[in-house]
């Protein structure tokens, strides 16, 4: 077997027998019982106010809801997803109920599901994506700008029409005889929705954790048996009464668009619900375990629950983002949460009738009026203004309102084809001087229908002048890109100059270059620039100050998009790194490079070669004393990082220095090496002059790295360094008290810069052997250990140390005996 073969599993029983061993038994975890029950409280009102708003049998709305949790949420591919009922489906419900009747809609409902089957079998669901935000959430904002104008009849005492502006038109004569019972009990049920969420205090944390739909129904409900008012309450017959789905009649074209309808709204809501669930999933603690959604299971679900709720006479089902919002938001980790919450619906339709009916409708229009408000949302909106496609929302809102979804998609979508086209055709391209600099600029997109206006303004430059090229415009063709290269080209030849920029700064155009021009690969941008010029003439050659604009520049184009969010994290809670890292000043070590580290994670102090002045020293440093202290009583750092690296600069300095050397600031500061000097000298020294049994046993003790020799004697210093800072880290008040507590541990470090290779100092061997980070390391350092295997670890090693002095005692000797 390989070296890097995984070692083979034994099963317990063959892979397709059956279990030898003991059932592992169907758990249910305790975060996915308490989002059941809150997913539950919201979704039951709200699915008897929607198949009020659409005017269906009450109980098909808890028939949908109960399916919608159970199958879709068992079969689908979005585990936090809930689907039901949804808010969006009230508008065609309603429209096909009007048309053709209870029955047919079931059965419309059925083959709406069959092809969502069929479009999941495809593995289309991606493709529904594509639709532009702005078509749906003007379809949404559509959606919930009819149902609102619909319940307001019911909250004030009447009953709505089928459209629109039949609502709009008799409006005025529904305020002129209202219902003051009804309006009384919308009133209330409104105030207690948008006060409920809004209680100060440690309190209002406590209530909030009833969902507000809930309370606002139960409020209203109460106070209506209280005040014995006389009001239209919900009805539901009996269930042997509950009509199943039928065979669809009526134009067969007529039943094929409405299909169509039920299957795009339908899958577009869920598909879209379960990428906004993934997106919060993905924000909330402990999101690696729950995997994302897949989006043709999804489809595939969703049509198997539309199959059976139109069989059953349920509404049609649809992913909702309310109870989805609220599933994930209660911390719910599995499918289980969806499935309880239908077992919960279930459980109330058939034990809670009694209940239900004492709730007033006036109560659940309000409730599904404030659901179709909000379904405007003033956020999508400045999106749409943000991106320049209020034309494509307006349309799309507008269509739904009075010609119907389907049509109001339609329309919205043309409006967006349009737009698009209008954008790629709309070019402005013109031509100026100014003290000798020739500018052509072009405003919009740049594709081939522009190709000959702006030959026409290039062909006006001179040859031999500087021009310059301004591109306002996200958008650039092929054959846009090799006319505006041929130019450059040419126009350079001839010994003119031109300049390419655009919104963020030059552009870059890949003309034919000299071999001495950077061809560094993607992976190289962080390297020192002038190392991609290694070849080129000093004409070539960029200043400090243009390198360092040319980084910045890089950073906020290609890396501030990416680390903003986190930065503003950072900037809200401050810092807590883990660790102090203390290593050296040399520009070759990238600390976030070779620890793989981001911001945030480390409190790095860098000075030249790495060295802790000992506190109370002569010549000592109180910047470093301070940034350990702060990291240590402050930042509550939890190790401590000592770093050397292969060529140090200061280590070399510290084996070539004389004794009569000017004191210079370098020289000063280099005094704090010199215990690491003396510790390297004392065990060669001495070594040398051993008899040959002692001579390994000693050699041993001096700092090394695992698998060879020291290549020379800066490497051995720097080795010796790092061991010696350690000890002076441990004379610092703060890291002794830290270490005598357990708080704190110290680890020690070496880079090698020519191998890119790191080593840890082990601890576990005799304190002196640095070796290669492997997976046996990780996992050592990882455990925790206990108590007796800390006692046992400090007296192995006050033995060892007390072996280790003795037999120093005993070579010193030896060697000065003689003398």
């Amino acid at each position: 077997m390989p070296a890097c073969a995984p070692p083979r599993t034994q099963h317990p029983h063959p892979p397709h027998g059956p279990p030898t061993g003991r059932r592992r038994r169907f758990r249910i975890e305790g975060a996915d019982l308490s989002a059941s029950v809150a997913v539950f409280l919201i979704a039951l009102p709200l699915s008897l106010g929607i198949a009020l708003a659409t005017g269906a049998p009450l109980q098909a709305g808890l028939v949908a809801a109960a399916v919608g949790g159970l199958v879709a949420g068992r079969l689908g591919g979005c585990p936090l997803q809930v689907s039901g009922p949804a808010a969006g489906l009230t508008v065609v419900t309603a429209d096909l109920i009007h048309r053709y009747g209870w029955r047919t809609t079931c059965g419309i409902t059925v083959l709406a599901g069959l092809a969502q089957l069929g479009l999941g079998c495809l593995r289309v669901a991606r493709g529904a994506l594509a639709v532009s935000p702005a078509v749906v959430h003007g379809m949404l904002a559509g959606i919930g700008v009819t149902i609102a104008v619909a319940q307001l009849h019911i909250v004030l005492g009447g009953s709505p029409d089928s459209s629109v502006l039949a609502n709009l038109s008799a409006l005025p004569a529904q305020l002129a005889r209202l219902d003051p019972a009804a309006v009384a009990m919308s009133a209330l049920t409104l105030t207690l929705l948008l006060a409920w969420p809004r209680i100060p205090g440690r309190v209002g944390r406590l209530l909030r954790a009833i969902p507000a739909a809930l309370v606002a129904v139960a409020g209203a409900t109460v106070t209506a048996a209280l005040t014995g008012l006389a009001l239209p309450r919900v009805g539901l017959p009996s269930w042997s009464s509950h009509a199943l789905a039928g065979l669809p009649e009526g134009p067969v074209l007529g039943v094929a668009a409405a299909v169509l309808t039920t299957t795009l709204v339908c899958s577009v809501q869920s598909l879209l619900g379960a990428v906004a669930v993934d997106k919060l999933v993905a924000a909330r603690p402990g999101a690696a375990h729950v995997g994302r959604s897949n989006l043709d299971r999804e489809l595939l679900g969703q049509g198997v629950a539309n199959i059976v709720s139109g069989t059953l006479g349920g509404l049609p089902v649809a992913g909702v983002a309310v109870r989805s919002t609220a599933n994930v938001n209660s911390g719910a980790v599995s499918r289980n949460s969806t499935m309880l919450h239908g077992v919960f619906v279930v459980v109330a339709a058939l034990l809670m009738v009694p209940l239900l009916e004492r709730i007033p409708l006036a109560s659940l229009a309000a409730l599904v009026m404030a659901v179709g408000i909000q379904m405007v949302s003033l956020h999508h909106i400045r999106t749409v203004t943000r991106h320049r496609e209020v034309p494509v929302y307006a349309a799309t809102t507008l269509g739904v309102v009075f010609l119907g979804v389907l049509a109001g998609v339609a329309l919205g979508v043309a409006v967006a084809v349009a737009l698009a086209l209008h954008r790629l055709t709309r070019t402005r391209i013109t031509h100026d001087q100014k003290e000798g600099v020739h500018r052509v600029r072009v405003r919009g997109q740049l594709t081939f229908l522009a190709v000959p206006r702006l030959s026409r303004a290039l062909h006006l430059v001179p040859q031999g002048a500087h021009a310059v090229v301004e591109l306002d415009g996200s958008f650039m063709d092929h054959a846009a890109y090799e006319s505006l290269q041929d130019w450059q080209s040419s126009h350079t030849a001839r010994g003119g100059s031109a300049e390419l920029t655009g919104r963020r700064g030059p552009l870059r155009t890949a003309e034919p270059a000299p071999a001495t021009v950077c061809r560094c690969r993607p992976w190289t941008p962080w390297r020192n620039h002038r190392t991609c010029f290694a070849g080129a003439p000093p004409a070539l050659a960029a200043p400090a100050a243009q390198e360092l604009a040319r980084g910045i520049s890089s950073f906020q184009r290609n890396t501030a998009p990416l680390v903003r969010e986190e930065l503003a994290r950072l900037a809200r809670e401050g810092q807590r790194p883990s660790q102090l890292f203390l290593t050296c000043a040399d520009s070759r070590l990238v600390t976030s490079m070779i620890t793989a580290s981001g911001p945030g994670d480390l409190f790095v102090v860098r000075n030249v070669g790495n060295l802790v002045p000992p506190p109370g020293g002569e010549h000592g440093d109180d910047s470093v004393a301070a940034a350990i202290e702060y990291a240590v009583e402050v930042l509550k750092v939890r190790s401590i990082t000592v770093c050397g690296h292969s060529g140090c600069g200061a280590m070399q300095a510290l084996l070539a220095a004389g004794p009569g050397d000017a004191a210079t600031p370098l020289k000063r500061w280099l005094r704090h090496g010199l215990p690491s000097l003396t510790r390297m000298a004392e065990d060669p020294l001495a070594a040398d002059r051993l008899p040959g049994d002692r001579l390994s046993e000693v050699r041993r003790a001096g700092p090394r790295l695992a698998g060879r020799a020291c290549a020379d004697a800066v490497e051995r210093l720097c080795l010796t360094n790092v061991v010696q800072q350690l000890d002076h880290l441990r004379a610092h008040g703060p890291v002794a008290r830290a270490l005598a507590a357990g708080a704190l541990e110290l680890h020690g470090m070496y880079f090698h810069v020519g191998e890119a290779q790191a080593y840890l100092l082990d601890a576990a061997a005799d304190g002196t052997v640095f070796g290669e980070v492997t997976e046996d390391v990780i996992e050592r350092l990882e455990r925790p250990k206990g108590k007796e295997e800390k006692e046992e670890e400090k007296e192995e090693k006050e033995a060892q140390e007390g072996k280790v002095e003795g037999m120093e005692v005993t070579a010193v000797k030896e060697v000065r005996s003689p003398v």
